[in-house]
């Protein structure tokens, strides 16, 4: 199922995924839109799986980030929950990187494992631009080869492995543009963030659809006059609550990639000060501006396992070419 495939599956299916918040934006919700895209490639495997190949998804963890180790957890469950083929590699922080390396060769020349994903970050002592490299491009379902990059840039979608999170944000994007009665054609868009997971492949996945798009960052000149003037806004600066709501367009979506975790208020059960989670955008602000929006937490962050999972579902097809 190519990229454009699951867009249009997605895009096909409501089941509440934009939700009325009174007057204000219509709430785009994310955990809804990845039970949809699960549930499709759950169904997917299992004809795969009658035919004789099971998608397999091997997790790579090296070393003991906190983060790293339930977002690894996360993503094993999901691809057990799909019936994949699911392996996980747990390593010491003094994995060195010949052994890493051997270890993806190793995955690599696997008929069972279709798809490869190095958690990151990696400890410092190994280089990981290395390590994704050494990941077959047709095992890379996390999008970061550089072969896959070229096959996005080339609007090569048919073949290209594309970047999760970018990925579910064009579903999440689709079904606000349908719900409005629009679509992404001619359309002015701002990618705020030029980062090669989620700026840059999201500018490429717009360009493909033919949207006009300008990648601005933290550095843009006349930033909010920028942002201002966009259709669909895409932040993914990596910055809390920078993108204000006076800047956002009356009437424009909005996806909000950016997960910062900023000091709450009181303290939690183990006398510590709380947190909690907020966006690039500020969400309060944009609600009365945005005709739509995807919340933080609950918006883009789950469907980037979905697209994992829909990736590893492609590889595996792939795999018979």
């Amino acid at each position: 199922m190519t990229l454009a495939k699951q867009d249009e599956r997605a895009a096909g299916s409501e089941e509440g995924i934009l939700r009325s918040s009174g007057d204000k934006a219509l709430l785009i919700d994310g955990k809804k839109a990845s039970e949809v895209v699960l549930a499709e490639v759950t169904i997917d495997a299992a004809s795969l799986i009658a035919q004789g190949i099971k998608p397999g998804l091997a997790v790579i963890l090296v070393g003991e980030n906190p983060a790293s180790q339930v977002y690894v957890k996360s993503k094993s469950k999901a691809a057990q929950a799909c019936g994949f083929h699911s392996v996980q590699y747990d390593l010491s922080a003094t994995t060195s990187e010949a052994d890493l390396l051997a270890l993806v060769d190793q995955l690599n020349g696997d008929p069972a494992i279709h798809g490869i994903l190095v958690q990151l970050p990696l400890p410092a002592a190994i280089n990981a631009t290395r390590v994704l490299e050494r990941v077959s491009p047709l095992k890379d379902v996390d999008g970061f080869h550089p072969f896959n990059a070229g096959l996005l840039s080339i609007g090569d979608l048919e073949r290209a492995l594309v970047p999760c999170t970018p990925a579910g944000s064009m579903v999440l994007l689709d079904k606000a543009m349908a719900a409005l009665g629009t679509d992404l054609a001619g359309a002015e868009t701002v990618v705020v963030g030029r980062s090669n997971i989620v700026g840059k492949p999201m500018a490429q996945l717009l360009l493909s659809r033919n949207a006009t798009v300008t990648i601005a960052h933290s550095r843009t000149r006349n930033l909010p006059e920028t942002v201002g003037r966009a259709d669909v806004v895409v932040a993914a600066v990596g910055r809390p609550e920078m993108i204000r709501g006076d800047w956002i367009k009356p009437g424009a979506v909005v996806i909000d990639v950016g997960i910062n975790r900023v000091p709450g208020e009181g303290l939690n059960a183990q006398g510590q000060p709380k947190t909690r989670l907020v966006g690039d955008v500020a969400f309060a602000e944009a609600l009365s501006r945005a005709a739509a929006i995807t919340p933080v937490p609950g918006g883009v962050g789950p469907m980037t396992i979905a697209m994992l999972m829909a990736n590893t579902l492609r590889a595996a097809k792939l795999s018979r070419s």
